[in-house]
């Protein structure tokens, strides 16, 4: 058996577990519901001052987690790739993982403000403030994404920040998810592929970041590159779920040769690092200009680096005087990474300038995956997308729909049906020899940093989607 055989033929785990049986309609009194058959009826997009608006929460809220083991699946995978096993459905999100990277662009505003700027530190400090907020909404998400069928598409326009964006499903073993979008008013261009290694380490969860991440800023002629941090989930089978993102993120200006290398702080034993970023931005002969320090679950600042030092300095010996004082305790606990205290909040240096703040979560999100605003509105179908939408867009899956409207039966069997479906789709390519053809994105070597990447080859917007894969 081959890789890809082994990865098709996957245990499904609970996804048919009889478990869900009867659970075909999930009410929640008190969810906030919105009404979709209501805007099927209306001829246009509700409009607020002209501008679209987005819904602000789900059909339904969030399916209890709480009566699903997952140990009996995973108890078998420590330090296995887990794109080999098939999670239970309970343990998802009703988001596809290509719009899990369009949240990428919540804070686009910020690449706008790059766009403006005259100074090519200043640009950078917006470029690095883009790259931490990118992450931000994985903060308390802790619900898995549907990974795309192959030949699997999203597109999204947003007017009021000023994009669109298509993605493919370009490879599904290695799951690869390629990605591009642009300004509407032909300032900027940000694409990339994704395509992140997850494994199991008992009690956690870590995603290893692959793929690089190319944003153009075409009135200025530049282009900087960067890769994710590492994010890890803990508590995968026991105590509250929660999320760390670590390692070293280092963006270049390819144009200046301006880099900034921005150190995602592991939590470390007592907490004091969670959630932390810090870093610095240098020109080209190594002259640091700022410090970028902050949270990437809160905001980022810039300072001057000797009044950055200064402050530690100061604060070390505070804590210095502390430490004598007190006697430090590290709780041990065998059965669950306990979640550290969070520290509120960032300890804001004098004279630093804040290059971005998250914006609050709705008051029920906690009810519904803990999204965000934008996050609530990417499964969003709108008056005549059937139409005008590729049919290959992950709006149209019917294992996302149904859960996302609190069928969770409906969703584990549409599920298990669009798998066998790929599965066959595969083995009847295999016996006529035939090869996959992307249809959007095509494999070509990144001009900066000479590597291979998918890169758009176009067309998408010209709405021509005849012979498209029936894939759903």
């Amino acid at each position: 058996m081959n890789n890809e055989d082994e990865f098709y033929d996957a245990v499904t785990g609970l996804d048919s577990d009889e478990s869900y049986e009867g659970v075909s309609e999930v009410s929640f009194k008190d969810a906030v519901v919105f009404d979709s058959s209501s805007q099927k009826n209306n001829e246009s997009v509700p409009q607020e001052n002209g501008v679209k608006k987005h819904r602000t929460s789900l059909p339904a809220a969030m399916f209890s987690r709480s009566t699903v083991s997952i140990w009996s699946i995973l108890k078998k995978c420590i330090g296995l790739e887990l794109s080999k096993i098939t999670m239970p459905i309970a343990f998802n999100e009703p988001l596809s993982f290509l719009q899990r990277i369009t949240e990428y662009m919540e804070h686009t505003y910020l690449i706008n403000r790059a766009c403006s700027l005259s100074n090519s530190i200043e640009r950078m400090q917006a470029v690095a403030a883009f790259a931490v907020s990118a992450v931000a909404s994985q903060w308390d998400r802790t619900g898995k994404p549907f990974n795309p069928l192959l030949g699997e598409t999203y597109e999204l326009t947003r007017e009021d920040q000023g994009f669109r964006l298509v993605l493919e499903q370009v490879s599904h073993h290695p799951p690869v998810s390629a990605f591009h979008a642009e300004s509407l008013v032909g300032d900027f261009v940000f694409h990339g592929s994704i395509y992140p290694k997850l494994k199991f380490w008992g009690k956690s969860v870590e995603a290893e970041p692959k793929g690089t991440i190319t944003l153009e800023l075409l009135k200025h002629h530049e282009a900087y590159t960067w890769t994710n941090p590492y994010c890890c989930v803990h508590n995968i089978i026991l105590g509250k779920l929660w999320i760390e993102q670590y390692g070293t993120v280092e963006i270049v200006n390819h144009s200046t040769g301006d880099k900034c290398v921005l150190n995602f702080k592991p939590c470390g034993m007592f907490g004091k690092e969670l959630h932390k970023v810090e870093g610095y931005i240098q020109d080209k002969s190594k002259k640091k200009h700022c410090v970028i320090y902050g949270k990437w679950t809160e905001c980022m600042w810039s300072v001057d680096p000797r009044t950055y030092e200064a402050h530690k300095k100061s604060e070390r010996r505070g804590d210095n005087k502390k430490q004598k004082n007190e006697e430090q305790v590290g709780a041990v606990n065998d059965d669950a990474d306990d979640m550290p205290e969070v520290q509120e909040t960032v300890s804001v240096v004098p004279g630093s300038t804040l290059l971005w703040r998250i914006d609050s979560r709705p008051a029920h999100s906690a009810e519904m995956y803990n999204f965000t605003n934008f996050a609530m509105s990417l499964n969003e179908l709108e008056p005549g997308m059937e139409t005008n939408v590729s049919p290959t867009d992950c709006r149209f899956r019917p294992d996302i729909r149904a859960m996302e409207n609190g069928n969770m039966y409906e969703a584990s069997t549409e599920k298990e049906r669009l798998e066998d479906k790929q599965r066959a789709a595969r083995k009847e390519r295999a016996k006529n020899e035939e090869e996959w053809s992307t249809r959007w994105f095509q494999m070509g070597t990144n001009p900066y940093t000479s590597s291979q990447g998918w890169l758009y080859s176009g067309g998408y917007f010209n709405r021509n989607y005849q012979d498209m894969p029936g894939i759903y």
